[in-house]
């Protein structure tokens, strides 16, 4: 037996799963084929070709009764269940022609704090599309993963990928109330007496930020978080000083949970895109995500 023949002796036809599941539901043929607006005959008939086609008795026919078998009984669960979602995705799909689902890789803080907030709203705009979010640190391979689109930050240097700006972002040392007034920042290179923090993924963060402030390099004193929730919580219990997004941390600085250390912001060299594969571009969720992800940071631009 072939692949391709075996592929289509375990792959019925919706036609004959539809009056097996009618029929095994409503207990009798009579019932099905009213449901179904068929003759009993032809009912019959499809559950007999379903049993042909799987070699394996579904029904017990007793007189004018029938009742499943066993195995007829496993089979009609999981039978319902795949009938309803091809009923359910046929549904949405004729209420909205361009929805579907987006696999999308995100940074996790970006997606937490200020994507997975506006999310309802694309969605109460978008009936019928799912997005199914993975979290991502650092580059990876379209290839290899299945996924439809990233949102990424960096520079524009991952070959062969399609992208679009999405937003800057100013980043300003932040810490704790009580350690800056345990230092008494007052100019720039007052930080360095102050234990600094930073993410692995910006190492050279706080070498810029001294960079632009004219001032020679951070000490040796930097200590290394994997992840910005991690980081930003070693800030607020007063840990050190870390060079964070002030759009990411808009709700510390106004509750006085964070304050800024000296208020020099830098803006970052590198930016937030929305990256793709070129092969996913005529993605319908994908379009329909980019031009409202667009809409949402075009004054972040």
């Amino acid at each position: 037996m072939t692949m391709q023949t075996s592929s289509r002796r375990f792959l019925p036809s919706t036609a004959l799963l539809a009056a097996f599941e009618a029929a095994a539901r409503t207990g009798g043929i009579t019932l099905a084929a009213r449901e179904l607006n068929l003759t009993q005959s032809a009912v019959s008939r499809q559950i007999k070709l379903l049993e042909d086609q799987l070699e394996v008795e579904l029904f017990v026919r007793e007189r004018q009764s029938i009742r499943l078998t066993t195995a007829g009984e496993a089979y009609a669960r999981e039978i319902r269940e795949a009938l309803r979602k091809i009923s359910t995705a046929s549904f949405n799909l004729h209420a909205n022609p361009k929805g579907g689902t987006l696999n999308l890789a995100i940074l996790p803080t970006l997606g937490t704090r200020w994507l997975a907030p506006r999310l309802p709203k694309f969605l109460a705009q978008n009936p019928g599309i799912t997005i199914n979010l993975a979290t991502r640190l650092t580059y990876f391979d379209f290839r290899t993963e299945a996924l439809d689109a990233a949102i990424h930050f960096g520079r524009r240097d991952w070959p062969g990928i399609e992208m679009v700006l999405l937003r800057s972002e100013q980043v300003v040392p932040a810490c704790s109330p009580e350690l800056k007034k345990q230092y008494g920042f007052r100019a720039a290179g007052d930080l360095k007496n102050a234990p600094l923090l930073s993410i692995s993924t910006r190492p050279n963060a706080w070498e810029q930020w001294f960079s632009a402030q004219n001032i020679a390099g951070a000490s040796g004193q930097t200590m290394y978080f994997d992840q910005f929730a991690t980081v930003s919580q070693a800030t607020m219990v007063g840990v050190g000083i870390a060079l964070l997004p002030t759009f990411l941390i808009q709700d510390e600085l106004a509750s006085g949970k964070l304050v800024r250390a000296i208020d020099l912001p830098m803006e970052s060299a590198e930016r937030y895109y929305l990256v793709w594969p070129p092969e996913r571009s005529k993605h319908p969720p994908l379009i329909a995500f980019r031009d409202w992800l667009l809409a949402e940071t075009a004054a972040d631009r």
